[in-house]
């Protein structure tokens, strides 16, 4: 570990994480916990609240339902990290400084950017001015606050993935005075093995969701959303889950990143342009055996205690260990009495084993509240976090070093 000198004493090699989604928060607590004895470093978090968003739940915040409260600041006692809240408005690369909120700077010796996707709104002209999202707690809020409003009309969610159909689902379920339209270019399910796929779809066909596979929307208007080929399908609310987009901080700054915007890294974890730099979670194109990681949060938290793992390591002089990871489930929630879970195989290609129904929506629930304890156990026991499928075969990378 390197070490500045200021006035004539050695200053903490300082670690800044961005970001305390479900990625920068793992990454936050294992390395907090792992150097918590250590006088000589210095972990800060960043974001812009002190509440932990829950992005698996907030498909129910935008039906109304209620979630607990969950603080930051609370969960990081006793770790030794400190919080800072605020907006990340610049990262400087070659400085080594984060500006916050515009008004104060944080610099570090460290980085550790973990700032994850939002929905892109800005690939179709209206969604921006016309679409509501799920990218934060007080989007889906909004949402909600619409549809309360409503009464009777028309829902469309555009969108047909895993966001799009957790979302229809339930709003069909808690709205069944809505007609909800999902529209996608693909059919819900499409990367799910036969039978989990036709049981999501009869569920989605119980619920009242009227399911439009195959179409594109090319614009959203105030009333309606125009799909390519002319049609304008009427609408009096729309929910943009087509798609996600990273901030433009991380270019901006000078850092390599790919055609969507994520940071380039290597086998570690590290930018491939700034070795200071470790990116985590929807913010990271990380290159595996069977190809780019896509954002979940199983593979997110995994990311952020690895980078964890990895600065601990060259603190304590030791080169990093290269990062693999293995997908193995795809759990969808079909309203609260109702889910299905497909199991895959590392690459993430869908396996012939399933869940349905009730023992699937145990399952769910099971995975959708796990990070919390998780972080907590980490705190005691930092060792309890570094566990997960490293895929095996489907993940060995030869160009990792």
């Amino acid at each position: 570990m390197s070490t500045r000198q200021g006035t004539g004493t050695a200053t903490a090699h300082r670690v800044v994480i961005l970001g305390a989604g479900y990625a920068g928060m793992a990454a936050a607590i294992q390395l907090a916990a792992r150097v918590k004895r250590r006088k000589d470093v210095q972990v800060t978090l960043v974001n812009a609240q002190d509440r932990f968003t829950e992005r698996m739940r907030l498909h129910m915040t935008a039906t109304g339902q209620r979630l607990a409260e969950l603080s930051i600041p609370q969960l990081l006692e006793g770790t030794g990290a400190q919080f800072v809240r605020g907006w990340v408005t610049a990262v400087d690369a070659n400085a080594k400084t984060v500006r916050i909120d515009d008004d104060r700077v944080l610099a570090y010796d460290t980085l550790v950017y973990g700032l994850g996707g939002v929905a892109d709104t800005s690939a179709v002209p209206g969604a921006e001015d016309h679409a509501y999202t799920l990218s934060s707690t007080q989007d889906a809020e909004l949402l909600a606050n619409r549809l309360a409003r409503l009464g009777s009309g028309t829902v469309v969610v555009a969108g047909s993935g895993l966001t799009g159909i957790e979302s229809a689902a339930e709003i069909a379920e808690r709205h069944p005075e809505l007609n909800v339209v999902l529209l996608g270019r693909q059919e819900p399910g499409s990367a799910m093995a036969p039978k989990p796929k036709a049981y999501l779809h009869a569920a989605l066909d119980r619920l009242g969701v009227q399911v439009r596979a195959g179409v594109e929307v090319v614009k959203v208007l105030p009333d309606a959303v125009q799909l390519a080929g002319g049609e304008n399908v009427a609408a009096d609310a729309v929910l943009w889950t087509s798609g996600t987009r990273v901030s433009p901080l991380a270019a901006a700054a000078g850092l390599d990143v790919d055609q969507h915007g994520r940071i380039v890294t290597d086998a570690a974890l590290r930018s491939v342009s700034h070795p200071e730099v470790y990116a985590i979670g929807d913010a990271a194109a990380i290159r595996q055996g069977y190809g780019l990681m896509h954002g979940t949060c199983q593979g997110g938290m995994p990311t952020g205690v690895h980078a964890a793992l990895s600065i601990d390591r060259v603190l304590r002089g030791r080169r990093p260990k290269p990062f693999r990871f293995g997908y193995y489930h795809t759990p969808v929630s079909l309203g609260r009495g109702d889910a299905v879970v497909q199991f895959t195989r590392p690459d993430d290609s869908p396996r012939r084993i399933c869940l349905t129904g009730r023992m699937a929506v145990r399952y769910k629930e099971t995975v959708t509240a796990s990070p919390w304890p998780t972080y907590g156990r980490m705190k005691k026991m930092p060792a309890s976090g570094a566990f997960w499928p490293r895929g095996g075969r489907f993940t060995r990378n030869p160009e990792a070093k």
